[in-house]
C-alpha cells in the first residue's frame, strides 16, 4: 500500500523538490499551497503525467481551521499521511530596530505556529498507528543566527526546539521527528540577494558552492525511510560545511 506524504508550502522551492522526489519514490503526495495555486497545479500536473499520484490542497497553515479542513480533504482523497513535512515559511531581512510587531507576529505565525498546528493535527493518527515521520524544515540561521534576520532566526530556532522536544514525547509511539537546517540554497528566498552578497556567502561554504533544493529533498526522503527509524530529535545541517 502506497504511503502518503503531506508537504506544506510545496508549490515551489524545497517543497516542490520534495514533492517530485517523493512521488518518484511511490508516495501519494499532498501538495499544500496558500498563494501559489498556479505553481502547485503545474507541479501536480507534472507529477501525475509522469506516472505519480498527487493532489493540491489549499490552506493557510497558520490558521487552525484551514489546517483541520486540509487534513480532512487529504484523508478523503489520499488517505491519512504517514509522513508530514513542515516546509511552509517566509523570510525577511531587516535591522532589528526596524522590525515591527506585525513583522514579528507574521514571521512566527507562518514559520513556527504553522509547524505546531500541522504537527498537532496530523500526529494523533500517527500515534494511533504507532508509526510516522515528521520532518520540519528549519534553517542554518536557526542554528547560528543571522544578522538582520533576528525574527527569521528566532522562528527557525523555535522549530528546532519544538522538534527535539516532540521527538522525545512520541518516540515510544514509533514516530520520529527530525529537523533539516538548509544552508545557502538556491531558491526564491535567496534570489533577493545581489551577486556580491552571494559570492561572499559562497566563500564561507566549505564546498565552495551554493546548495540546491535537491540536496534538501534527498535528506528528507532518507529521514522518511525505514533506514532512518533510529534517527530522531536530530538537526541535519544541509549546508555544504557553512
Amino acid at each position: 500500500m502506497k504511503k502518503t506524504v503531506v508537504i506544506t508550502g510545496a508549490g515551489r522551492g524545497i517543497g516542490a523538490a520534495c514533492a517530485k522526489l517523493f512521488a518518484k519514490n511511490d508516495y501519494n503526495v499532498a501538495i499544500n499551497y496558500f498563494k501559489s495555486k498556479h505553481k502547485a497545479k503545474q507541479l501536480s500536473d507534472t507529477i501525475n503525467k509522469s506516472g505519480g499520484c498527487s493532489e493540491i490542497f489549499y490552506a493557510d497553515v497558520s490558521n487552525p481551521s484551514n489546517v483541520k479542513q486540509m487534513h480532512q480533504e487529504i484523508k478523503n482523497k489520499l488517505g491519512n499521511p504517514q509522513v508530514l513535512i513542515n516546509n511552509a515559511g517566509i523570510a525577511q531581512q531587516k535591522l532589528f530596530t526596524d522590525i515591527t510587531i506585525n513583522d514579528w507576529d507574521n514571521m512566527l505565525n507562518i514559520n513556527t505556529k504553522s509547524t505546531f498546528l500541522c504537527c498537532k493535527e496530523f500526529l494523533p493518527h500517527m500515534i494511533n498507528k504507532k508509526s510516522g515521520r515528521i520532518i520540519n524544515i528549519s534553517s542554518i540561521w536557526g542554528v547560528v543566527g543571522g544578522s538582520c534576520e533576528v525574527h527569521y532566526s528566532a522562528s527557525k530556532a523555535a522549530i528546532i526546539g519544538l522538534s527535539k522536544a516532540l521527538a522525545k514525547e512520541v518516540a515510544l509511539s514509533g514516530i520520529t521527528v527530525n529537523c533539516i537546517a538548509p544552508g545557502v540554497i538556491a531558491t526564491d528566498m535567496t534570489s533577493i540577494h545581489d551577486k556580491q552578497t552571494m559570492d561572499i556567502l559562497k566563500q564561507e561554504i566549505a564546498c565552495g558552492k551554493i546548495g540546491n533544493v535537491q540536496d534538501v529533498a534527498n535528506t528528507a526522503l532518507f529521514l522518511a525511510s525505514d533506514e532512518a527509524s533510529y534517527i530522531t530529535g536530530q538537526v541535519i545541517n544541509v549546508d555544504g560545511g557553512f
